[in-house]
């Protein structure tokens, strides 16, 4: 087993003020995590930049038919997961535009599979079984900024010639010298020591919002701040549909429900039929000629 320097981890360090939490009540208890929690936005906000960043080399590859890999080993990674599988029915995306890999496949998911972080082979084949490539942009994410698993898929994801991304909670870690793009949001000690699930953890689902909320707004899949691409595939997706076009246009619900059985239910296409007064075929072709930037088109048709 190879000799891991856990004090030279800001996230395995100590923290003084839950030493006694043992002997803290429930309210005391819940008030040391919650201040503790209280300071990961700002420990995110000191990142921004480099998220810009991030989220500009994503656009552009989503723009030019690449896609975003996450990488990542137990929570790290099924955060990936989480954020990845989230965006076809919120943006509709396919699938494959978004992917997340967890060391030890899908059974990790559920259940930890400790010892598959520890192989950088697994992260090399895992991206060749999604055939990566140089188009891609592959976010390395580890709280520890170490982890063997996501260090190998980076490093072939480098090899290729494509943008890499780390995101980790530890200055000074590996990942970050392998990263064209490095966000390292220092969250400090944890709550109970070593649980990077929780501070550390935080501040990743923040800024993975962040990477594909930013990308899909920058792609056309956001008009004001609604998103005009969700797709109807349950009750509560078909009213938001109905929702999203009465608040872009201003009109009844029964036109909406009218216009977007006219389009086959593509939210995006009935906004425009109605703020145009276009056909179906004709909102859909204007949309296709301006890359599905529902704005772009109406300030290219002077509506």
């Amino acid at each position: 087993m190879p000799n891991i320097n856990l004090s030279a981890m800001v996230t395995e360090n100590r923290n003084n003020a839950s030493e006694n939490i043992d002997c803290a009540s429930t309210i005391e208890i819940l008030q040391i995590i919650n201040n503790e929690d209280k300071q990961v936005a700002l420990a995110v906000e000191k990142q921004l930049t480099y998220i810009a960043n991030a989220v500009d080399a994503i656009s552009n590859a989503f723009l030019n038919h690449g896609r975003l890999i996450y990488l990542g080993a137990g929570t790290s990674g099924r955060l990936g997961i989480l954020d990845a599988s989230e965006c076809p029915p919120t943006y509709g995306t396919l699938p494959e535009q978004v992917i997340g890999l967890i060391a030890g496949g899908k059974p990790a998911i559920f259940k930890a599979v400790e010892n598959a972080e520890d192989s950088p082979q697994l992260a090399i084949n895992d991206l060749k079984r999604i055939n990566f490539s140089a188009k891609d942009i592959l976010v390395g994410i580890a709280a520890s900024g170490r982890t063997p698993y996501v260090i190998g898929g980076m490093q072939y994801a480098k090899s290729l010639g494509a943008t890499v991304v780390s995101l980790c909670c530890n200055p000074n870690a590996p990942m970050i010298n392998l990263a064209n793009i490095a966000i390292t949001p220092i969250v400090g000690a944890e709550v109970i020591t070593g649980s990077s699930r929780m501070k550390a953890g935080t501040a990743q689902k923040m800024i993975l919002n962040m990477l594909t909320t930013a990308s899909m707004i920058k792609i056309g899949k956001v008009y004001g701040n609604l998103m005009v691409d969700v797709e109807a595939t349950n009750a509560k997706l078909v009213e938001r549909q109905i929702s999203i076009v009465m608040q872009a246009t201003d009109c009844n619900r029964d036109i909406a429900i009218t216009t977007l059985n006219q389009c086959n239910q593509h939210c995006k296409t009935a906004i425009l039929m109605i703020l145009a007064g276009l056909t179906a075929q004709q909102a859909k072709t204007k949309l296709e000629q301006n890359n599905g930037f529902i704005r772009k088109t109406l300030v290219q048709n002077n509506i």
